[in-house]
């Protein structure tokens, strides 16, 4: 790869990272791992074509063109917290992929886990997962527990956040944020 290339590769992550809050390859990546799938699968649920894929998470393209596809993959991220919290068992992911795989666009996980309340605000559930995502895409559990270790005799509270969110369950840290609130 030239440079001009390696240039293009590097706009093109970064434009990923500023519309879908963080590179499509790590994105992906993270969806095949948390949902026991492979590439081909995802693209298939997706509603891609597997080069169209490849290049999506290379960076060789920055951009989901098609709306509905963007929904579909918001819906596999929201499927994934529910399967690592352990709300969703393999077998009913299976399902529901197949029903996203569907979709032309719009939630199809409402019924069972709504990312906003009714009056337009993210649900903690949401927010907690966005938490926990950042962390998890700066760095693995076990580096956090390691830094959360390192900080726990000065910065104990500080230390707890980090245990909770970067390396714990999803119930645990809905239960913590709730437990900080107001």
């Amino acid at each position: 790869m030239d440079a001009a290339q390696q240039e293009a590769t590097a706009r093109a992550r970064e434009l990923q990272r500023s519309w879908y809050g963080e590179p499509l390859g790590a994105l992906f990546r993270r969806l095949i791992d948390d949902l026991g799938l492979n590439q081909a699968r995802l693209a298939a649920v997706l509603g891609l074509s597997a080069p169209m894929l490849s290049q999506l998470m290379s960076g060789q393209r920055a951009k989901i063109g098609n709306p509905a596809v963007v929904q579909r993959v918001q819906a596999l991220q929201e499927l994934a917290g529910l399967v690592a919290d352990g709300s969703v068992s393999a077998a009913e992911a299976a399902d529901r992929m197949e029903e996203i795989k569907k979709t032309s666009g719009g939630s199809v996980l409402s019924t069972t886990s709504q990312s906003t309340s009714s009056s337009g605000a993210p649900t903690v559930r949401r927010v907690v997962r966005e938490i926990q995502s950042l962390l998890r895409s700066v760095a693995a559990a076990g580096d956090i527990i390691e830094a959360a270790d390192t900080l726990a005799a000065s910065q104990p509270e500080l230390a707890e956040f980090l245990r909770v969110y970067g390396a714990g369950r999803t119930a645990e840290a809905v239960a913590h944020y709730e437990s900080h609130q107001g």
